[in-house]
């Protein structure tokens, strides 16, 4: 079987030129950018007589089906919108590479015995909204009506008018959940991260996808003078906050196991002058872990600490989870499924955690799921410089129809 890099590289091409920004990729979902890229694939989808739905959230099914077959599809796919100013392949690669392999079984009029599904899931930054993978939970039934008519985006615009606007709707008698369950789902992603690349190997066989909590921390103590106010007449909870998060950095390793990170990437002061000794700071800090035990072990030592060192230097403080979510292990049938398909093909591959929450793991809640990962370069994503190789694009394309007509043929 063979792909089309003519055509793979062309579809890239013309999609990542579709940004609101000239630096990086911006394509927020609903946005004019959005809409122009959905009307390209849809064009796609058409030509490949591929039966399309779409849902009120404006997820994308398309499912080519030429054997006419009744069982069970094979579902492939990942989402195409991106956060501000972010990289070109993050989402786009899963949905750009499912095209082709739909494209290339078409070419070689290969038979199948169960039809192959793209999707193409809605909001899975929360660029909008703050919320991620808003799609696939709507599509598992972990967000429903009741709670899609409360999400406002920044500017305090309802979920309800934008979704509306990009010429979708949802409404209280229509159910999102998925009904037809798929017998298995696939997505292929760039890493986002340096494993791959440091270690000189082109595939990435996803077997866990991290659980994360996020600590909202808020110390308060008392605004004064920077010039007047002698250093032990002090009550600064910014000098409070940056002793706790030069520790954290530590937690992972004396609470925690292999796996586990903590980051802090979000801090602000009150009132955020240069003069002025800080009344009130506060942080974020994120957990994550495969095992639900590790990400328990740090936040508990860590919200023990923070009140030790608080109540110590006379402050006040308060602590909240902000987000949790738990790790997801994926599907040891798809995970062979894509060993057995590497070995077919004669790629090296290397089994590993997913240290980013995707739309695959809201997915395994109701089916088989797996992952392929490609390798980044740089170990960067998020960012204008977000890049993978060619070649690598074109051999995980390979794979991944490998691994979708091993799976229809089932």
């Amino acid at each position: 079987m063979k792909i089309n890099s003519k055509r793979l590289r062309d579809n890239f091409e013309k999609i990542i030129r579709i940004s609101a920004t000239e630096m990086g990729c911006t394509r927020y979902s609903y946005s004019k950018e959005d809409i122009e890229v959905r009307r390209i694939l849809k064009k796609q989808l058409t030509d490949l007589q591929m039966a399309i739905s779409i849902d009120g959230m404006g997820n994308i099914r398309a499912k080519y089906n030429p054997m006419k077959s009744k069982k069970s599809s094979i579902m492939v796919g990942s989402h195409i919108d991106t956060v501000p100013k972010g990289g070109k392949y993050d989402g786009l690669i899963g949905v750009l590479t499912a095209l082709e392999a739909i494209q290339s079984l078409n070419d070689s009029k290969i038979n199948l015995s169960r039809p192959i599904e793209l999707i193409i899931f809605s909001e899975e930054e929360g660029s909008n909204f703050g919320i991620t993978m808003l799609g696939s939970k709507t599509l598992v039934g972990i967000l429903k009506y009741e709670d899609l008519i409360l999400i406002k985006d920044f500017n305090g615009k309802p979920l309800t008018e934008i979704v509306e606007e990009a010429g979708f709707g949802i409404n209280a008698d229509e159910s999102l959940e998925i009904k037809d369950i798929p017998h298995a789902m696939i997505e292929l992603h760039i890493e986002q991260g340096a494993i791959l690349e440091k270690s000189n190997i082109p595939i990435g066989i996803v077997e866990n996808i991290v659980g994360m909590d996020v600590m909202k921390v808020n110390i308060k103590g008392i605004s004064n003078h920077a010039g007047t106010t002698p250093m032990d007449s002090r009550k600064d909870p910014m000098v409070a906050a940056s002793k706790i998060i030069s520790e954290i950095p530590r937690y992972p390793q004396l609470y925690g196991g292999n796996n586990s990170v903590s980051t802090v990437g979000k801090i602000s002061a009150k009132p955020n002058v240069s003069n002025v000794i800080a009344n009130e700071v506060e942080f974020y800090v994120d957990i994550r872990d495969v095992e639900r035990k590790n990400i328990e072990n740090i936040y508990n030592n860590l919200e023990k600490n923070i009140g030790k060192l608080c109540e110590s230097s006379g402050l006040e403080f308060e602590i909240d989870k902000f987000a949790t979510s738990m790790p997801v292990p994926l599907s040891d049938k798809i995970v062979n499924e894509i060993e057995k398909a590497s070995k077919q093909l004669d790629i090296p591959y290397h089994k590993m955690v997913s240290g980013a929450v995707h739309d695959a793991a809201m997915m395994a809640e109701r089916m088989d799921v797996g992952m392929i990962f490609l390798p980044s370069i740089g170990g960067i994503s998020h960012s204008p410089d977000e890049d993978t190789k060619f070649e690598d694009i074109e051999q995980g394309t390979r794979l991944l129809l490998q691994v979708l007509v091993n799976l229809a043929n089932q």
